[in-house]
């Protein structure tokens, strides 16, 4: 009789006899880079290895979504799914970026669709599923990165997207209806003096409000007649020093960051700015300060407008909210990954003031999304490279399919007694109703 120990043990020999492929999936994915919602290369690499597999699927899901699903072999009670990001982040400067579009994958998506698929390969090679009282959807999700919001601002004028991110967009179409528990991992950076990866298991991050800041001038010639325009660039570093004097106000609990960039600072040089766009994040640690410091904000920005004569629109977008993980997944995970790589080289994160829209989900269901410390450089930055590519590519796939078998084995009785315990921090309606509140603000 199979023991739940067998197979964890099968399952953790089955993705490692993979690594060839699982590193090859890698690869191939960090070759061809592409920015969210338009991952359609990437989505097709995902299809094409689900069919190697056998597994059935559904795609184009909020455009360029994937998700398969493996069937439990006994009575199919709950389901678990294993995420992986599609898409890559602008890094122009990066020696693998896309000569084009400047895209590159040094966010570490590639790995997590490859784990998501070593998951996959470890649970039908093994045959685990036999053993297992649910179903596990490897679901291949876009647009995680927040970016190009003028580019998803029109998408959503379009009708083709409702949210700047994959999986509010996934969850307003109800494609995670049908899951009870998610998991995922993403890599992150190893101090020079580390000869070894490690694995972080994550507490929570900050969410965050997104902006879209327009001022509006007068053009005139800039040397000969200043006098008679109205400098909309002056009105936006007027509103971005306008913010930088309420910085100190913000409480050091929150962890309140307002870091915009200027996506258009005028056309000419000898014509006064007359149309000045702006793109930021309000981030913060909890929603009641995301919504105060949002406020605040935006009436530095505006006045800054104020101060020189111009006008400003100054529109909110959905952003995402902050990460709460799972108290008893992240338990799991972490005697798993004890297990496979020693205590020493696992613990437990302090908050993290990044964002993901994996913290949209987390309000609804149970998720848990650890670190893996397999990079050499930093996260989103030039010179990232995987130093560990075990840790980067079969750790974190072997932690994840050992903890869904904790979850599933035994009549899928440990999962039971989660969700039994789990109080939603929003029901569904509830948080779509609370996101779709920041539309049209301005």
């Amino acid at each position: 009789m199979m023991t739940k120990e067998q197979l964890k043990s099968q399952v953790c020999a089955a993705i490692a006899a993979r690594k060839n492929d699982i590193k090859q999936l890698a690869e191939n994915i960090w070759r061809e880079p592409e920015l969210g919602f338009k991952e359609t290369k990437t989505a097709q690499k995902v299809e094409q290895a689900f069919d190697a597999l056998g597994v059935p699927y559904r795609n184009k899901l909020a455009l360029t979504g994937v998700k398969g699903r493996l069937k439990g072999g006994k009575a199919s009670k709950r389901t678990i799914a294993v995420i992986g990001e599609l898409d890559a982040i602008l890094c122009a400067e990066h020696p693998d970026a896309d000569d084009q579009t400047g895209a590159a994958h040094c966010c570490g998506h590639n790995a997590q669709i490859a784990n998501m698929m070593a998951v996959t390969m470890g649970l039908i090679d093994s045959g685990a599923m036999a053993y297992l009282a649910g179903d596990v959807v490897p679901f291949a999700v876009p647009a995680e990165e927040y970016v190009e919001l003028a580019y998803r601002n029109k998408l959503i004028e379009q009708g083709k997207i409702s949210f700047i991110g994959g999986k509010p967009e996934l969850i307003s179409r109800g494609e995670f209806d049908d899951i009870d528990m998610a998991l995922q991992i993403h890599l992150t950076s190893v101090k020079p003096e580390r000869d070894n990866g490690f694995i972080e298991i994550s507490t929570t991050t900050n969410g965050f409000v997104g902006k879209l800041i327009n001022y509006k001038g007068k053009p005139s010639h800039a040397a000969a007649a200043p006098h008679l325009g109205v400098n909309a660039l002056n009105a936006a570093m007027m509103g971005i020093m306008g913010v930088n004097a309420i910085r100190e106000t913000f409480q050091e609990k929150d962890y309140v960051r307002f870091h915009p960039i200027i996506t258009q600072g005028g056309d000419l040089v000898n014509v006064t700015p007359s149309d000045v766009r702006l793109e930021s994040y309000v981030r913060a640690s909890n929603v009641p300060a995301m919504i105060d410091a949002n406020e605040r904000i935006t009436r530095a920005l505006v006045a800054g407008a104020m101060a020189v004569g111009a006008d400003v629109e100054v529109k909110d977008l959905p952003g995402y909210l902050p990460l709460y993980n799972n108290s008893s997944l992240n338990n799991l995970l972490q005697q798993n990954a004890e297990h496979l790589i020693g205590e020493e080289n696992v613990w437990v994160a302090k908050h993290m003031t990044g964002s993901t829209d994996t913290g949209d989900l987390s309000h609804i269901m149970p998720v848990s999304h650890p670190w893996i410390g397999s990079i050499r450089g930093g996260l989103h930055g030039k010179d990232y490279t995987v130093f560990d590519e075990d840790m980067a590519y079969i750790r974190p796939a072997q932690m994840m399919a050992m903890t869904i078998i904790d979850l599933l084995f035994d009549d899928a009785q440990p999962a039971e007694e989660l969700l039994a315990n789990y109080q939603p921090l929003m029901s569904k309606d509830e948080y779509l109703a609370f996101i779709n509140s920041f539309k049209n603000a301005s």
